[in-house]
């Protein structure tokens, strides 16, 4: 049998054939290779406004065009005019011009020619999500759901979980979380990460270690990101303890920790308000190789201005501003810095930081704003405050609550309340929606300035409003109540604070103590000071502050003194007027040494005694008539540059006099005529009694031509000795000149006054004037006491002589029938 060849059945292709077959599959073969080579590939590009001096740097990505699509899916779309050759910048760009409520995002979309690529999907959604609009790319990602050429993919659902964290939606990434796994699509590393840090934002740290532990059982290893998120959800919660914790598993599970752990654990420490421990840490951390940056240094800043050590913090900030420095600060540091001022009241200094920010080419926000705005408004600086919000208008930034709430406070502490509830009614125009806080500042606008009626219905207001008055509302509200000295008052708000299950604590204790001894409550103070301590609320300095000084008010300077015994028993720091208050119940009780004992432990104790306890101690020496250690103390407040004021210079001048030194006083004297520092009543009695003592008529001279202009509010006490001043001096008729310019004043005379005038009449001899001012008395309604008839009678028989005894006693006749009084007819008879 013959046999076939495979030529036979398969006959040979012929050459011409086969070189155009080829021909043909090259051809194809070059059709379906992209025409675009990078097709993810970022191109920057970047515009400048020379007329605003701004530049704009913006990133193109091309994707999947319309010439790289399988050739069916091209001819599919290129008879449909709708359809559209989009680069993925330009389609993002399309959509977040849309409004994601009323627009067609997803007809936008099916025009685009890239939707049949699979691979332009994770840039599109990568791109969309950096632009941080969520109901965007939730749109977007639902619309990419429904394509038939969607696959799911971990890296997508890792961007929304992680889109959904930053805007604390922790329930809709949790979502995704278990929609992924639906779509059969596996968890990574880099999914539990970002729901650990969607659970952290949140400060739901037990979920987040929850999280970690289904990690651990499906078997994924943490990386150094798994454990920085979990120890940031740890620390950001204030639970700095929990975190030290992770991090020690992070190291025994020998994952390293870099700057990025060192950093969360040093905000753990700064949110946990463990500020030492922080500053701890950061030495230990100088011993690593790591070096810090410039979140770093602004956690450890931070630290610093909060335990008062402004001047490290400064230090650390000008290291930061130095040519070689490796960290440059921030905007977060220039913030820091600037708070720093407010609080230690340096408003120049944080003006200056500002400015400084601002020139060396940083950009204010909202919080620089707000901080600047705080600061005058903490010294009640209210055109400057303004001016700071109309600028943040004016670059852009729109102001929040904060802005109108230190607002707020700036027209309370000015004492402009009306301007403050215009800035509350524009806050709300603005669809500002008060908090607390603005409520109580405004209820303290007006509580502080003594409009205790409408400080109660802005807090009714607030109730219609649906917020709950809190703590420092009421302790707002006793603190105006002792101000306007109503005692009913604080009995109704006390009531009220009950009704509403406000527990007090110890500043709302201290406003409502403060207040009652205020308004002369002492019995009321001491009984709710018992109620504090019953209900386990702890006292602090302020509070046996309050108490000390209340009870010296009151002259009870032993049970003032048992306070500051048990004080010091329960070691509450002691604090500059305690000490003071202390000082002075050890001088009324005569305690001298001890009152120089507490002096003493002032300064030892570093606190740097001010006007008001070196006044104190001058008092003290002045009423132990210690003129020598009284010059002492107040030489010792020039060398310390504590300005003295009038009430010291008057303690001095008392301890003087009653040290027999009346010279000295006058030296005072010229002393404030230098420092520019005014004549005060009790200087000008000082003054007189000196003078008197010294018989130094010029000087009381001018006295009467300082005190001529205030004449009306001179105490009595003070015009007596005035006037007996000049009459000793045998100046009757200056005195008597003085006396009308005195009663044409309008000020207050009693029956001392005229004794004052009798007495020096009688012993000038002018028994005329005598019974004149008698007339006087009787014509203003004041009774004369039976001594002065008494002592006219005798000098007209003893020292008048026969004719002007009987003018006397004739004129005394007149006197009694006029006024109808026994008492000079007694005396007439006798």
């Amino acid at each position: 049998m013959a046999t076939i060849q495979n030529s036979q059945i398969f006959p040979q292709p012929n050459p011409t054939f086969k070189t155009h077959f080829r021909t043909v599959i090259t051809v194809c073969q070059k059709q379906q290779k992209p025409q675009n080579k990078k097709p993810f590939e970022e191109k920057k590009l970047a515009s400048v406004d020379y007329n605003k001096g701004t530049h704009k740097v913006t990133v193109k990505i091309n994707g999947f065009r319309k010439s790289d699509l399988p050739k069916h899916q091209k001819l599919r779309v290129q008879s449909d005019r709708f359809q559209k050759d989009w680069a993925i910048s330009e389609v993002v760009e399309k959509i977040m011009k849309l409004n994601p409520w009323d627009d067609d995002i997803e007809g936008l979309l099916n025009c685009w020619v890239g939707r049949f690529a699979r691979k332009n999907f994770p840039n599109i959604i990568k791109e969309i999500t950096q632009m941080g609009s969520i109901e965007h790319s939730i749109q977007v990602f639902n619309w990419m759901k429904n394509q038939k050429n969607y696959c799911a993919r971990s890296d997508i659902y890792n961007m929304m979980i992680r889109l959904h964290a930053r805007h604390n939606r922790v329930d809709q990434a949790r979502g995704l979380f278990f929609e992924m796994q639906k779509w059969r699509c596996q968890p990574n590393v880099e999914t539990y990460n970002a729901l650990i840090s969607a659970h952290g934002r949140a400060g739901q740290w037990r979920w987040a270690k929850n999280i970690m532990e289904d990690m651990l059982r499906a078997a994924i290893p943490p990386n150094r990101s798994t454990y920085n998120n979990l120890i940031n959800a740890c620390g950001s919660s204030g639970n700095w303890r929990e975190a030290l914790k992770v991090c020690k598993e992070m190291t025994e599970n020998g994952v390293g920790p870099d700057l990025v752990t060192h950093n969360i654990v040093l905000s753990a420490y700064k949110n946990g308000e463990q500020y030492a421990k922080a500053l701890s840490y950061f030495e230990l951390m100088k011993g690593t190789k790591v070096r810090p940056d410039t979140t770093t240094l602004n956690i450890v800043i931070h630290c610093l201005v909060k335990l008062g050590e402004y001047e490290k913090a400064v230090e650390i900030f000008n290291s930061m501003r130095g040519k070689r420095a490796e960290c440059n600060p921030d905007i977060v540091t220039f913030t820091t810095i600037m708070h720093m001022y407010s609080v230690s009241g340096q408003i120049k200094n944080c003006e200056a930081a500002f400015n400084t920010m601002i020139a060396e080419g940083l950009k204010p926000n909202i919080v620089s704003y707000n901080t600047l705005v705080g600061a005058y408004a903490s010294h009640g600086m209210a055109q400057e405050a303004l001016s700071v919000v109309d600028e943040m208008k004016n670059n852009g930034i729109r102001p929040d609550v904060v802005s109108y709430t230190s607002l707020l406070n700036a027209y309370g502490r000015s004492e402009q309340p009306e301007r403050a509830m215009e800035t509350f009614e524009r806050m709300k125009r603005n669809n500002l929606k008060p908090n607390l806080v603005s409520y109580n500042v405004l209820i303290d606008a007006y509580g502080s300035n003594g409009l205790l009626d409408k400080a109660v219905q802005v807090l009714r207001e607030m109730e219609h409003d649906g917020l709950q008055p809190n703590v420092v509302t009421i302790s707002t509200l006793l603190a105006a109540s002792g101000r306007c000295s109503q005692k009913v008052n604080i009995d109704y708000i006390l009531t009220a604070a009950k009704m509403r299950g406000i527990e007090l604590n110890t500043v709302a204790y201290n406003s409502a103590l403060g207040s009652y001894l205020n308004v002369g409550e002492y019995e009321k103070a001491f009984a709710l000071y018992r109620s504090m301590r019953k209900k386990k609320v702890m006292p602090d300095s302020v509070t046996y502050n309050v108490l000390i000084s209340g009870c010296c008010r009151m002259s009870n300077y032993s049970e003032a003194l048992e306070f500051l015994d048990e004080m010091i028993d329960l070691k509450i720091p002691l604090t500059k007027e305690v000490c003071s208050s202390a000082i002075c119940a050890y001088t009324k009780q005569g305690q001298f040494t001890k009152a120089e004992s507490m002096f003493s432990m002032m300064k030892m104790e570093g606190f740097h005694p001010d006007v008001i306890a070196y006044t104190t101690m001058l008092n003290a020496y002045s009423v132990g008539e210690n003129w020598e250690k009284a010059f002492a103390v107040f030489q010792e407040m020039e060398l310390n540059d504590v300005h003295p004021d009038a009430i010291a210079c008057s303690a001095l001048m008392r301890s003087f006099n009653r040290g027999c030194q009346p010279d000295k006083v006058l030296l005072v004297a010229d002393f404030m005529r230098e420092r520019n520092i005014p004549f005060t009543e009790a200087v000008l009695f000082e003054l007189v009694s000196a003078s008197s003592i010294l018989r130094d008529w010029r000087m009381i001279t001018d006295i009467i031509t300082i005190m001529e202009a205030s004449l009306p509010y001179v105490s009595v006490g003070t015009l007596n000795q005035l006037l007996h001043s000049i009459g000793k001096s045998g100046k009757t008729e200056t005195m008597i000149k003085f006396f009308y310019k005195v009663v044409t004043s309008g000020a207050e005379v009693n029956l001392a006054t005229y004794s004052v005038l009798l007495k020096n009449l009688l012993a000038a001899g002018n028994w005329r004037k005598y019974v004149e001012v008698l007339e006087w008395m009787e014509d203003g309604g004041i009774q004369p006491a039976s001594n002065m008839y008494e002592d006219i009678l005798f000098f007209a028989q003893h020292s008048a002589g026969t004719e002007n005894a009987a003018v006397i006693k004739q004129r005394l006749g007149s006197l009694r029938k006029k006024s109808g009084h026994e008492t000079a007819n007694e005396l007439l008879l006798r």
